[in-house]
């Protein structure tokens, strides 16, 4: 999801919580896995597993998020640019390339918004970093390194590793490969 305009939409630390409690309840509502997040300050990623229909899980965040922001601000009109979109993600290699493009998301901006990626508070990737952090009951860390590459341990630990690796041309070609294939 996408601010209108490329527009921030998640200005502070608090905005970025109060979308995280958005997911959190939609989640009392709907059944679905979480295994990779981002937010950022004008969008986020979610890499979501889910029997459910992802467009009831989507409305209900960005419904809720929207009138938040929509009080908080004063603001009239819409937040988001479109509607989200979204791709299957069937093939295990690209799910751990999108999930480590997700966590790389603070660090591959033209100015990174930390030096290093398990300081990052709105991700995911410090419940993989932190073996002590509890993650939301929606989020599971169990799921992705299992798809490591052999010359990673399968371990949480060796998927940390993997995703503070800079992307291969190999990677990034399968990975702009995916994403060519959603527009």
């Amino acid at each position: 999801m996408r601010g209108n305009n490329r527009s921030d939409i998640y200005n502070d630390p608090e905005d970025k919580y109060h979308l995280m409690r958005c997911i959190y309840h939609t989640y009392t509502h709907y059944s679905f896995t979480i295994v990779a997040f981002c937010i950022m300050s004008n969008h986020f990623h979610i890499l979501m597993k889910s029997e459910e229909d992802l467009s009831k899980i989507m409305k209900l965040i960005n419904r809720r998020y929207s009138d938040y922001y929509s009080k908080r601000y004063s603001h009239v009109g819409r937040i988001y640019q479109r509607r989200y979109y979204s791709k299957l993600v069937i093939n295990p290699n690209v799910q751990l390339i999108v999930s480590r493009y997700i966590h790389r998301n603070p660090i591959e901006t033209r100015i990174p918004l930390v030096a290093n990626l398990q300081d990052y508070p709105h991700s995911s990737f410090p419940f993989y970093v932190d073996p002590y952090s509890e993650p939301p009951p929606y989020m599971d860390t169990s799921l992705l390194f299992q798809f490591l590459p052999v010359s990673f341990e399968k371990t949480i630990e060796g998927y940390s590793t993997y995703c503070l690796q800079e992307f291969g041309v190999d990677e990034l070609e399968e990975l702009s490969e995916w994403m060519m294939e959603m527009k």
